[in-house]
């Protein structure tokens, strides 16, 4: 054991020493016998973003591939050379989208408890791989009211039968000892600002018709009862106590997944809705009890639901006057994305285009057959997250949230065994993480599209390159472009007077940026 331990020093000495006159670190690479690599991390090591440089006649470009590059950045000047590009891609800044609202992470039971069973160095290393400068830099947090299925038990605030008026809620120990201290961490270090969002999991067995917290189904009466409105109080009863912590929230989801409630196939805490009931909900009972505790700046954000029905739900809350004003945006889970098409957000941003909508939640949790629910250096579940994020994107999508932000080795804790892969996996028994492609994939957009970015018009033809291009504040042009072929390819850009060309690596995740 000393005698690793003493390699292992010696190693990360070894890579401090290459990495001399390198604005990052470098990945300490190793192989699981996946189709990529993770990135190890412990207390001592761990790799970082390379500092963004930028000139007036020049764009930097990092790319990460299968290949093992991670961030692997270069400033290369324009040239007009453009004769061997396979493709064209052409910017119009004249056409201007949706705002970014930002891109991050949940902060889950299991994912706090992952990142402190690590000794308080690599906690520390971990939180700022998310957060800090060095790293790709979140400026979204989920953070589940109560127990979900990352949690290591069911429970909810006030299980004291008819406690109407919500004497006996009090935050669980999950929230004192793991949420709330991790926030806190991740506020620190971060030089932006993290915008954070609630998401009410379901009500207490009792203000329940069925009597159980679990298995979803409707609270008891009708909105405007007493119990609907005691829901409500206790989410601000949530609000109050983060905020006595220190801890103060951007958002609120209305519901996690209120039709998924309808089916009572849920074993976790979960409650029905139907687009009808919510839209009551919000006008009697949520919207007033926000606005009376002083949470009316709150983003009250719709749905936050797979993609079975967000255009009709849509038109059923922003269609009634009084529900509409409390609310802000509709959230979107991933997991139907693909069998419902994207065409189905647009179809949503256009029945109220003044309201924005987020990507609340997204992880791999239906391995394909021979796989497990982590698979240590898949590739291919970072181009999911990739290709997902860059077709919500196009789709007038503001912003992109994962679920857990860290996971053991097996995909959890979760009491409920629903194993799933995260961008981090944390092997607490080495006191080391390993940083997934998805956690690569993730941060070619967060630490680069910066929240206020703008996404403009860009048309890709004879390529198989994919993408998407904003203009952010800090003025500058940033470029998003993924190949998912076997093959390089070089395209030509056009932005206005520019024009030069860029070779896209085989399978790589790519950031383009430059001086507008």
């Amino acid at each position: 054991m000393a005698s690793q331990c003493f390699f292992r020093v010696l190693f990360c000495a070894i890579l401090s020493a290459l990495n001399s006159g390198v604005t990052g670190l470098v990945c300490d690479q190793v192989s699981f016998n996946r189709s990529s690599i993770v990135c190890r991390c412990n207390a001592t090591y761990c790799d970082t973003v390379p500092e963004l440089k930028l000139s007036a006649n020049s764009y930097t470009i990092y790319t990460s591939t299968m290949a093992g590059d991670r961030f692997a950045n270069k400033i290369v000047p324009f040239s007009s050379k453009t004769s061997t590009a396979t493709g064209d891609v052409k910017v119009d800044k004249s056409t201007k989208y949706q705002d970014i609202i930002g891109f991050g992470g949940a902060i889950t039971d299991s994912a706090a408890l992952n990142v402190f069973k690590l000794s308080f160095r690599a906690t520390r290393k971990l939180l700022q791989s998310y957060y800090s400068p060095d790293g790709i830099e979140y400026t979204l947090g989920r953070v589940p009211e109560a127990g979900s299925g990352f949690s290591l038990r069911n429970y909810t605030y006030d299980d004291v039968n008819g406690d109407i008026d919500l004497d006996h809620f009090a935050l669980a120990p999950e929230d004192r000892l793991l949420k709330i201290p991790l926030l806190k961490l991740a506020k620190r270090m971060s030089r932006r600002n993290i915008k954070l969002f609630s998401t009410p999991f379901g009500a207490s067995y009792w203000m329940k018709r069925s009597g159980s917290a679990s298995h979803g189904g409707f609270i008891k009466g009708k909105p405007g009862g007493d119990y609907y409105k005691t829901y409500a109080n206790y989410n601000v009863k949530f609000l109050d106590a983060y905020k006595k912590n220190g801890i103060e929230f951007w958002g609120m989801t209305t519901e996690n997944e209120p039709i998924f409630g309808l089916l009572h196939l849920v074993p976790v805490i979960s409650t029905a809705f139907t687009g009808t009931v919510q839209k009551d909900y919000i006008a009697k009972d949520l919207g007033p009890a926000l606005e009376a505790a002083g949470y009316g700046h709150l983003k009250l954000i719709i749905y936050d639901e797979n993609t079975f029905w967000p255009a009709r739900w849509a038109k059923a809350v922003y269609g009634d006057q009084i529900a509409n004003q409390y609310t802000s945006g509709l959230g979107l889970h991933w997991y139907l994305n693909k069998d419902t098409g994207y065409d189905v957000m647009t179809e949503t941003h256009n029945i109220a285009p003044d309201k924005f909508i987020l990507s609340t939640e997204a992880c791999v949790n239906m391995p394909l057959p021979g796989e497990g629910p982590v698979e240590l250096g898949s590739w291919e579940r970072g181009e999911a997250y990739f290709h997902d994020i860059i077709k919500t994107l196009q789709n007038w999508v503001a912003g992109w949230t994962d679920w857990n932000i860290a996971l053991d080795m097996e995909g959890g804790p979760t009491w409920v065994d629903n194993f799933v892969d995260s961008p981090i996996i944390v092997n607490s028994q080495n006191d080391e993480f390993y940083k997934q492609p998805m956690f690569y994939a993730m941060g070619h957009f967060s630490k680069f599209v910066t929240p206020n970015s703008i996404r403009h018009q860009m048309t890709l033809t004879g390529t198989n390159i994919d993408g998407v291009v904003f203009s952010s504040p800090e003025n500058n042009t940033v470029m998003i472009l993924y190949n998912d072929m076997d093959t390089e390819e070089v395209v030509k850009i056009t932005d206005g007077p520019k024009v030069f060309s860029v070779t896209v690596k085989a399978r790589s995740f790519n950031t383009l940026i430059y001086q507008n």
